[in-house]
């Protein structure tokens, strides 16, 4: 008789999963093109946003070094810039390192797809063998996503504009916020380290470029106390 604890197959997913992986890779899709547009229509050659979204593939770094980019900055400032604000996939990548699985081929494959959604979908499973599934199956599907839609805005060049003026950048956040909500309300150590680290992020985005607001909410992990620690709902 099989394990219980095998890895599931995609095929068996719960289709609440599915469905959240399909809403967050419509919104990557959306924010995909609208990268690739505004690269292209700012006077980057159409392989430049193309190949950075398939090796560098980090949504806020790539605007941001594109933006040094467009606005005169040479590559190594551009790379910096990039580099600063996905240094927050360094904890991200603790924090799922044991459910990518084991081997250095799956280790390398599953570093690439590190991003805050599929972090946040695996953690909001309840055992290893689901956040598995959950990890693989959202990085694999938002990075086909991704890499489509950014080669679709560049194709497209300058046709298509700037798709956040119409607002639907802001389905991302969204999204994200829908899937942690089941973890803080689960884990009061959680909520005591996630409301201080939210409101540094808000103070600060006024004033710094993006992504660095979520760089500077993982200051709230030093409050984090675990799943067992004192004070827990029951």
């Amino acid at each position: 008789m099989r394990s219980a604890q095998r890895t599931p197959r995609f095929g068996s997913v719960d289709p609440g999963l599915l469905r959240d992986v399909a809403l967050v890779c419509l919104a990557g899709g959306i924010v995909g093109v609208s990268f690739g547009a505004i690269a292209v229509a700012g006077g980057l050659p159409v392989w430049v946003p193309v190949v950075m979204s398939l090796v560098v593939y980090a949504g806020s770094a790539q605007f941001s070094a594109v933006g040094v980019l467009l606005a005169g900055g040479g590559p190594i400032a551009a790379a910096a810039t990039g580099l600063l604000l996905n240094t927050r996939t360094a904890a991200f990548g603790l924090a799922v390192a044991p459910v990518i699985g084991p081997g250095r081929l799956a280790r390398l494959a599953g570093a690439h797809l590190v991003t805050d959604e599929t972090v946040a979908f695996a953690l909001a499973q309840q055992d290893p063998a689901r956040r598995r599934a959950a990890f693989w199956l959202s990085g694999i599907a938002l990075f086909a996503v991704w890499n489509a839609g950014v080669a679709v805005g560049a194709l497209a060049g300058s046709a298509l504009g700037d798709t956040a003026r119409y607002g639907l950048d802001a389905a991302f956040p969204a999204v994200l916020v829908a899937l942690v909500l089941p973890a803080l309300r689960g884990d009061a150590g959680l909520r005591r380290a996630a409301l201080p680290g939210a409101a540094l992020a808000l103070a600060a985005t006024p004033f710094v470029p993006a992504g660095v607001p979520v760089l500077l909410a993982l200051a709230g992990l030093a409050l984090y106390g675990g799943p067992h620690a004192k004070g827990r709902t029951a």
